[in-house]
C-alpha cells in the first residue's frame, strides 16, 4: 500500500511539473517504435502516456500509429482539444515520431501488430479515421476526447484484440442508442455518454465505470483494473504480434 501512495504522490507532483514547463518539455521519440527503414513490413501500434498537468494522475492519452509495407515514416492519428479549437476538427494525422515522449511522460505500448493483412487493416484505420462522428467536437471529460478516437477506430479493426488502459477516460463514452460492441469486437458495453456504465468482453474483461473511473478485471490477462493505479497485469499484451492465419484471412474483408 505504502508504494502505491508514493506512486500517487509522485505522480501529482511530476504533473504540476508537466503543466508549468510544457512548453520547453520533451517530445522526444522514445525508442519504442520500430525504425521504418529497417523494418519493411506493415506495422500497426496504439500507444498510451500520461496526460499533462495534474489531469496525469488521473488519465492518459491514446493515439494509434501505422507503417503500411515499405513506407518510409510512421502516421499518426491523435484527436488533440486545441486543433479542435483552433479549426473546428479535433482529427490530426501527422507524419511524426510514432512513439514520441507527450510532454515530458514517456509513452507505453499498448498493442504491436506487424505482418501480411496489416496492410488491408490500415486501409480501414483509415477509413474510420475519416469517417469519426465526434471530430467536430471535444470536452475533456467525459467526452468525447482522444480516447474515445482511439476507441471507435479500433472498432473498425476488432481483430486488433486491443483492450485500452483503465486510464483512457473518455474511452466508454457512447452516445444514443448508448450500447455499442467493445472495441475488441469480444464482447459489448453500455454508456450512457461516459458517465457511467459496463463493459463485458473476451479480451477486455469485466469493467465498471463511473464518472470516467473504471474498476475491472481482465482473466484472460490476470489484471486488474483500478483509478489511478491503471491496469496491473501478469501477461504482457504489447509484444510485436503477427497476425494469424485466421487473423489474415479476416482483416482483408470490409
Amino acid at each position: 500500500m505504502n508504494h502505491v501512495l508514493t506512486a500517487v504522490v509522485m505522480l501529482l507532483l511530476a504533473g504540476e511539473g508537466a503543466a508549468r514547463d510544457w512548453r520547453t518539455a520533451s517530445r522526444e521519440p522514445a525508442g519504442l517504435a520500430p525504425d521504418p527503414a529497417t523494418t519493411p513490413e506493415a506495422v500497426i501500434q496504439v500507444y498510451a502516456a500520461r496526460t499533462i498537468g495534474w489531469r496525469g494522475a488521473f488519465g492518459v492519452h491514446t493515439w494509434i500509429a501505422v507503417k503500411p509495407s515499405g513506407a518510409p515514416r510512421f502516421t499518426v492519428h491523435e484527436v488533440m482539444g486545441y486543433q479542435q479549437r483552433r479549426t473546428g476538427n479535433s482529427v490530426r494525422s501527422s507524419q511524426r515520431a510514432a512513439d514520441m515522449t507527450w510532454f515530458g511522460n514517456r509513452p507505453w505500448v499498448v498493442a504491436d501488430v506487424r505482418g501480411p493483412g496489416v496492410d488491408a487493416m490500415i486501409r480501414r484505420i483509415d477509413a474510420a479515421v475519416a469517417e469519426y462522428a465526434y471530430a467536430g467536437a471535444y470536452r475533456l471529460w467525459p467526452g468525447p476526447n482522444s480516447n474515445t478516437f482511439v476507441a471507435e477506430v479500433l472498432r473498425a479493426v476488432p481483430e486488433l484484440r486491443v483492450d485500452l488502459p483503465a486510464l483512457a477516460v473518455g474511452k466508454d463514452y457512447l452516445d444514443l442508442p448508448f450500447v455499442a460492441r467493445t472495441p475488441a469486437g469480444s464482447g459489448v458495453q453500455l454508456n450512457v455518454g461516459g458517465a457511467a456504465g459496463v463493459l463485458l468482453g473476451w479480451h477486455e474483461g469485466l469493467e465498471v465505470n463511473f464518472a470516467g473511473l473504471v474498476v475491472g478485471v481482465n482473466p484472460t490477462r490476470l489484471a486488474l483494473k483500478l483509478p489511478v493505479i491503471g491496469t496491473l497485469g501478469v501477461r504482457d499484451p504489447a509484444r510485436p504480434r503477427q497476425m494469424a492465419e485466421r487473423e489474415r484471412d479476416t482483416a482483408g474483408r470490409p
